[in-house]
């Protein structure tokens, strides 16, 4: 049985989805793991936000054990298993990852560059790489939304009379991309959880 087949049965089999499968060198085999997200039901608004659930130390310990009993059994060669939560710069591989994290600021790396028509004079047709905010297309699809306006520094007043750096989108498909993850940032107050609608 293939590497990948035998992983992801044992990480599903024990509730878990698997998020990405890295051999490093050194003979490491690292395995990230999530919880399965469950896509919100259309025209059902919660009444409050549900608590994300995330990866603990015993759930990595859990599918560690679990692992390297079957890869015992199977003769996967490797040195030294490593099991992980995905972390804040979580890889996006599937569709549901980009429903589920539509609105979030992500880092898109494309196949190849945009070119010219896709440029348009606005940025370089040779650029591959983008920070943006992940949206859904109005044509469907998706598409990344951001601005070049650099960031303020600490302690300097921005003038309100400068006028701010146009929204630039990019639609792209899944097949276009080389690498998709969300944005490793930092906020010390916390992760907040989706706020909800307000009833009408």
């Amino acid at each position: 049985m293939a590497l990948q087949q035998i992983v992801e049965q044992t990480v599903t089999g024990l509730g878990y989805d698997l998020v990405e499968i890295e051999r490093c060198p050194g003979g490491l085999l690292r395995i990230t793991i999530d919880w399965p997200w469950q896509v919100p039901a259309e025209g059902v608004e919660p009444l409050e936000p549900l608590p994300e659930i995330f990866v603990t130390v015993e759930d990595c310990e859990k599918v560690t054990r679990q692992l390297q009993f079957a890869l015992e059994v199977d003769g996967a060669e490797y040195k030294r298993l490593e099991v992980s939560s995905p972390g804040i710069d979580r890889p996006l591989r599937h569709e549901q990852d980009y429903v589920r994290f539509a609105g979030s600021v992500v880092d898109l790396t494309l196949k190849a560059p945009i070119g010219v028509a896709a440029a348009a004079g606005q940025v370089s047709a040779l650029r591959k790489k983008f920070r943006g905010t992940l949206e859904r297309a109005e044509a469907g699809g998706w598409q990344i939304v951001w601005s070049d306006e650099p960031p303020a520094k600490p302690g300097h007043r921005v003038s309100k009379k400068r006028v701010p750096a146009p929204l630039q989108a990019l639609g792209f498909t899944l097949d276009e991309l080389r690498d998709a993850r969300l944005a490793p940032i930092v906020d010390f107050k916390g992760r907040a959880a989706k706020p909800a609608a307000l009833p009408d």
